[in-house]
């Protein structure tokens, strides 16, 4: 049996590699930082069911996600692998920087002298720089979204949930459906995106929309316009697939009409 291990955020390129030909995967539900250190547990770029439903989409048959506690962090790594079922004659497969058990002890090289197969898989690179869930997670909120979706192999999405808005977009002409994207974590810089859903394009605007004053959201709210027919079936996965352009106030409501049809353009591109 081929075993991957590790948490696996973003499922991205380098993960894809790891997890290639793997039976089987050990993951965690939530990040070790959140119980070890939660002031440097990192903002996470899909929650537990998309990350779960990414890595079975590559093709893996087993994937074990582990409840990770203090009482776990203190575990010696005999005592880990007797945990998670890491047993001899499993050929384990990771990335060159995962370790386990207290402190940290346990790594390829400790299972490699205790009998274990162990592939260290080698980072994918990127623009000469291995891909990482923090370098993807950095670019994200950067607004640099074309980079963050070639390193993860596939467009970043969210999870929106539709909500009723103010009619302000079908009073403009451009009508939009509003979505909270409940499942975000990672930081967007408020703008306008070229969004896909459902098959579908769309121009969204993720902000407050400021332009109309204290009629203004509270907080951010993805505004999706779509350049066509919207998308038959309710999906509200969003696949962002390009930062247009940061939010801003405009001067009268005609001038935003005028930016929302050249962003409209350009999200169509």
């Amino acid at each position: 049996m081929t075993l991957a291990v590790g948490f696996f955020d973003g499922v991205h390129l380098g993960h894809q590699s790891i997890l290639s030909g793997a039976d089987r995967v050990l993951t965690f539900r939530a990040h070790p930082l959140s119980v070890l250190a939660p002031e440097r547990a990192p903002r996470l770029l899909m929650d537990l069911d998309a990350r779960l439903a990414a890595i079975r989409a590559c093709g893996v048959r087993e994937v074990v996600a582990l409840d990770f506690t203090p009482e776990l962090a203190q575990l010696p790594p005999e005592e880990f692998l007797s945990v998670a079922g890491i047993a001899p004659g499993t050929q384990v497969r990771c990335g060159g920087n995962w370790r386990f058990g207290r402190g940290g002890e346990g790594d390829a090289d400790w299972l490699r002298a205790r009998g274990l197969d162990v592939a260290v898989v080698p980072s994918v690179l990127y623009r000469g720089e291995a891909v990482s869930s923090t370098r993807i997670r950095a670019a994200l909120e950067r607004g640099e979204v074309a980079d963050a979706n070639a390193m993860l192999g596939r467009p970043f999405s969210a999870r929106g949930v539709p909500f009723a808005g103010k009619g302000e977009g079908s009073r403009m002409g451009f009508p939009t459906v509003n979505l909270s994207l409940e499942s975000l974590d990672v930081r967007l810089p408020l703008g306008v995106y070229a969004v896909e859903i459902g098959g579908a394009r769309a121009a969204a605007n993720y902000g407050l929309a400021p332009t109309f004053g204290p009629r203004a959201w509270e907080s951010p709210v993805l505004e999706v316009h779509f350049l066509g027919t919207p998308p038959a079936a309710e999906d509200a996965s969003v696949r962002f697939l390009r930062f247009l352009r940061p939010e801003r106030a405009f001067g009268s409501v005609d001038e935003l009409k005028a930016q929302i049809a050249r962003d409209s353009e350009e999200a169509a591109k």
